[in-house]
């Protein structure tokens, strides 16, 4: 049976209200928690009409409703399709905006958030693969050196390097050639003391260039870059009572606006993480003592060229465990298929 508008909205509040609290719903908390600004008697009118037809039902005399099975029906048969076109949405929205990253992460952790009614975070992209891929110097002055490094994934790193000498286009080029032909492709961990004796030997005069470039080149991979975080629903924590009262709520948001304690929140547990594994922390498994009474449920997405990032969704311990993983599991994999794991290597020299 079709429903109108007004009591589809209605009946959506009861159904998602009571999966939520287990209690019956009154009408004057449907009027504090949809967008329909009807009045408590409007709304008690509406409910009388579900009932009649069959959506809802009183357990007792002065209670509020709760959904029948003919309601749960209407609900997975109809309203849950808004959330299959959000799903749809979400697809296209990474399809269409590919290049556009930060703006198709918070799309796609405002997506996230009103799917599952819990806070969503996803951390932007970095390198984890810091494996060299080149390595460039360039005069800047008779006093100074541009060293340019470019990491796995096309990350790209400057670092201004004082020189007691003068070096000229010649000298610049066979160092270039000197540092790329033993270095590209390694990791900081394959640079070891002895291939560092074998440069600045192979350097001769310019030894010292050459241990300068390669302490330049160990700061800039190590560098722990400032981790972008995007995220959205924080507001949905008050929905559960035992997270919104005043001491925890104000511990919670407090956290989740501290960019250092997302970052662990976030990486720490990813690091370990297979690409297909979901982890989930209940309680104090999180080790963060704001979230003992939350579970978080994190997972790993990759863009290629060992770019990789984290998704995070923070709830209370009685969250949708089911649906929180479903949904996880179709943003990692929009997120997974962005770009392919193995790009082919261009040449940066060009």
């Amino acid at each position: 049976m079709e429903l109108n508008e007004r009591k589809s909205k209605i009946l959506q509040v009861i159904i998602q209200t009571y999966l939520e609290t287990g209690e019956p719903v009154g009408s004057r908390t449907i009027s504090k928690m949809s967008d329909l600004n009807l009045s408590s008697a409007t709304i008690r009118n509406e409910m009388s009409d579900l009932e009649e037809l069959g959506f809802i039902v009183q357990p007792h005399t002065s209670a509020g409703r709760i959904p029948s099975d003919k309601g749960y029906r209407f609900y997975v048969d109809n309203i849950m399709k808004e959330k299959e076109r959000e799903i749809s949405d979400m697809r296209s929205f990474v399809v269409e905006h590919t290049e556009r990253m930060e703006q198709v992460l918070k799309e796609m952790a405002k997506l996230l958030a009103a799917n599952t009614n819990y806070a969503t975070l996803i951390s932007a992209p970095q390198s984890h693969g810091n494996r060299l891929k080149f390595i460039q110097l360039s005069p800047v002055d008779d006093d100074q050196i541009l060293c340019t490094v470019v990491l796995e994934g096309n990350i790209v790193k400057n670092k201004i390097l004082p020189t007691d000498q003068v070096l000229d286009q010649e000298e610049i080029l066979k160092l270039n050639i000197l540092l790329n032909t033993t270095l590209n492709g390694l990791d900081t961990e394959q640079i070891t003391l002895n291939l560092i004796a074998r440069l600045k030997e192979q350097a001769g005069i310019h030894s010292g260039i050459v241990g300068d470039i390669l302490d330049a080149i160990a700061e800039t991979i190590n560098t722990d870059e400032d981790l972008e975080v995007y995220m959205s629903g924080a507001k949905n924590i008050f929905r559960y009572p035992e997270l919104s009262d005043t001491q925890r709520a104000s511990g919670l948001i407090s956290l989740l606006e501290d960019k250092s304690e997302l970052k662990n929140l976030l990486v720490d547990k990813s690091a370990d993480i297979d690409d297909s594994d979901i982890k989930v922390y209940i309680g104090s498994e999180s080790q963060v003592e704001e979230m003992e009474d939350c579970s978080v449920v994190t997972a790993t997405y990759e863009l290629g060229d060992g770019l990789r990032g984290a998704i995070g969704i923070v709830g209370p311990k009685r969250m949708d465990y089911e649906k929180v993983m479903d949904s996880i599991k179709t943003v990692k994999k929009q997120l997974d298929t962005m770009y392919p794991k193995k790009k082919k290597e261009e040449d940066i020299g060009d």
